[in-house]
């Protein structure tokens, strides 16, 4: 079974969504990238848009150009370019994938998703917690700051003097 580093290092951001690569979830399930797309053909109705996209030329080339690989199907030919599955594509496999390794990985892939998640989370919490600090630290600065200019506006008169007259 893989380890949960190197699914995370096959996770990537595109278009907005936390995807996998075709050929990156073959190698996990043990098969090849041709069998595994193959399979996704005939069950393509379990699919839709939001579950697995085909990349475009240029999400290709700026995923082979973050990638130092080589050798690697990642720099196939450009005509079949790589297709992404999303968090909910990718559980969808364990149905089309039928095997004891594939529903292993599926749950081992769907826990990293979640934990990426959940720290996704705990990052907003951390920010808004942050705001909220801010915020109230501003509001002290503002008032410390009008104690200060009303301290260097008073007028001579009002000064007491300290010492012998």
């Amino acid at each position: 079974m893989q380890d949960e580093i190197d699914i995370k290092d096959k996770i990537y951001v595109i278009r907005g969504n936390r995807v996998m690569i075709d050929s990156d979830l073959a190698q996990l399930y043990g098969v090849s990238t041709k069998v595994f797309n193959q399979a996704i053909k005939r069950n393509i109705n379990r699919f839709p848009n939001d579950f697995m996209f085909r990349l475009s030329t240029e999400e290709f080339r700026d995923l082979n150009r973050s990638q130092i690989v080589t050798g690697s199907e990642r720099h196939r030919n450009q005509r079949s370019l790589p297709i992404a599955f999303t968090e909910h594509g990718v559980s969808m496999l364990s149905a089309v994938l039928n095997s004891d390794r594939a529903v292993m990985t599926s749950i081992q892939i769907i826990r990293m998703f979640v934990a990426m998640r959940k720290v996704v989370m705990n990052d907003v919490d951390r920010i808004k917690s942050i705001e909220n600090r801010q915020n109230e630290h501003e509001s002290v600065i503002l008032d410390l700051c009008r104690i200060i200019r009303s301290l260097i506006n008073v007028p001579e008169e009002k000064i007491n003097k300290i010492g012998f007259n």
